[in-house]
């Protein structure tokens, strides 16, 4: 984390922000030097540590009362509750995002499925594949969030090869707008702690208002979660939420597979064999070395 402050002549702090992966936040200004355009010189030192370190694509948080001033600074909205806002500094980002995945293939029925598959299992095909047999056409987001124990393009990769013969099944990387640091980072934390209490709200109204209306999504599709109370308190709210766009939630029983012991052939019937020829490659044993305790769904 990196933080800048603005200082008076006497050493008395009048302004703060802070930089978190590509998340600006704490931005703050004492109430008596308000007015005096220090919001301003923070957020483009922010941007400047940020540039030079080869990250363009900002967030920033704040109350729903300061979208106005952050937006003459060069945010944008991209999601709000009544406790915060998120933007970003690219406009119509999320617009841009869906044209970017958006399929050519044509469906009454499209449903959705979002899952980090760290690594792909035979949980996750079955998932979605029983998701592809109830549509027309099904997005299948993986998690773009590089915080797993496989990265990102191995993950994408394996879901596509894993997928290749559900001719209706689009698979895409969410990039920043589902369940990443930005909009759900308590997902990566997994503290059993506050698993009653995530704050996901952001995420879902990411999916519900911007992605699920111009992809035409309808249903999501989501697995049983019997051990991970993180994963199960946000599909909780995904009941709750997710209705009120017109997106119905449906359940799908699924088994947890697990690495462990660093050893693939433990896994060989839990996998999909792109996923087992890839743990007996050098790059996936590397990884499984590295992760002790084993990945996380």
């Amino acid at each position: 984390e990196w933080t800048v402050g603005l200082f008076t002549a006497d050493g008395a702090l009048v302004g703060t922000a802070s930089l978190q992966g590509n998340i600006i936040k704490c931005v703050a200004v004492a109430e008596d030097n308000r007015g005096e355009g220090l919001s301003g010189r923070l957020l483009s030192a922010v941007q400047r540590e940020a540039f030079q370190r080869g990250c363009g694509h900002l967030f920033l948080y704040t109350k729903p009362q300061n979208g106005a001033m952050f937006r003459k600074l060069g945010f944008y909205p991209v999601a709000g509750t009544d406790e915060v806002l998120m933007m970003e500094n690219r406009k119509n980002g999320v617009g841009r995002f869906v044209e970017s995945i958006r399929s050519a293939k044509k469906g009454g029925r499209i449903g959705a499925v979002v899952a980090n598959c760290n690594p792909f299992t035979n949980g996750h095909r079955y998932l979605m594949e029983t998701a592809a047999g109830q549509c027309d056409l099904l997005y299948i987001f993986v998690l773009s969030e590089g915080k797993s124990l496989f990265p990102a393009e191995v993950r994408l990769r394996l879901v596509r090869e894993g997928t290749a013969d559900l001719a209706n099944a689009v698979v895409c990387p969410t990039e920043d707008y589902l369940i990443s640091s930005a909009t759900f980072p308590t997902y990566f934390l997994k503290d059993d702690a506050q698993a009653d209490r995530i704050q996901c709200g952001l995420d879902l109204q990411i999916f519900g208002r911007q992605l699920a209306p111009k992809l035409g999504i309808t249903k999501r599709f989501v697995g049983t979660e019997p051990l991970d109370r993180v994963t199960a308190a946000y599909n909780r709210r995904m009941k709750q939420v997710l209705p009120l766009f017109g997106i119905e939630v449906v359940e799908v029983e699924r088994v947890r597979a697990l690495l462990r012991g660093g050893d693939p052939a433990a896994v060989r019937g839990l996998v999909p064999e792109c996923t087992y020829c890839f743990l007996c490659s050098p790059q996936g044993r590397k990884i499984i070395d590295a992760g002790k305790s084993g990945p996380s769904p």
